[in-house]
């Protein structure tokens, strides 16, 4: 009876082992790059989702004391944001970014809608009703990121927190005419691209999102 019992807890270890193993690795190493489409989640949780995954992972890092002193100033403020971790910050801004630029491609309002202020939002909206209206259609393939990095932070009197990402990517962007022809771009030439864009977050709300509220070239 005891050998019994002794197997069925075994057969337990080896079963929670396995999916431990498939959270991690994954299935196969081409579908790491594919973007989970937004209907399967909260686009508006986006940076939400990513601090939990990265809790559940144990991926959450900490600065070692001895690294303390040598914190930057920027680093120094970035530290007094409650519940702030950098790490976690900038894989939810490389996601919403990649979100983001291939929704803008897409023309799909709704993802936009739900990751951008209104006011941004709108102003997206604008653009791509116009290249609706002269037959223009986008079309973006995601390279990968060479560099994300936070430039700036600024807490206003109503203590509303901005921080300003630099982002360098590459990417192929086309633009096409009604007749499916390339107007601008090459599809053969990756660009690297540098972005600036500042996110916002009402640190007096108990939601822990932050939306994208500018954005400009470098």
């Amino acid at each position: 009876m005891g050998s019994f019992f002794d197997i069925i807890i075994l057969l337990a270890v080896v079963i929670t082992i396995f999916f431990k193993l498939k959270n991690v690795l994954g299935t196969r190493p081409e579908e790491t790059t594919k973007i989970t489409p937004l209907s399967e989640e909260s686009a508006a949780k986006i940076f939400d989702i990513i601090m939990q995954e990265n809790k559940q992972n144990g991926s959450i890092l900490t600065t070692p004391k001895e690294e303390e002193k040598n914190l930057s100033p920027l680093e120094e403020e970035l530290r007094k944001l409650p519940s702030f971790n950098k790490d976690n910050f900038i894989n939810g801004a490389r996601r919403a970014f990649e979100i983001i630029v291939t929704a803008f491609a897409k023309a799909d309002i709704e993802t936009l809608q739900s990751l951008v202020s209104p006011k941004l939002a709108k102003k997206f909206e604008e653009i791509l009703q116009q290249r609706k209206q002269n037959g223009i259609t986008a079309e973006t393939d995601f390279i990968g990121f060479v560099s994300t990095d936070i430039k700036d932070l600024k807490i206003t009197k109503n203590n509303i927190a901005k921080i300003v990402v630099q982002f360098i990517s590459e990417q192929v962007n086309l633009l096409k005419d009604k007749n499916d022809k390339i107007i601008e771009g090459d599809e053969n030439f990756v660009q690297s691209i540098t972005d600036v864009w500042t996110f916002e977050r009402n640190l007096n709300s108990t939601n822990p999102n932050w939306l994208l509220i500018s954005t400009k070239k470098s």
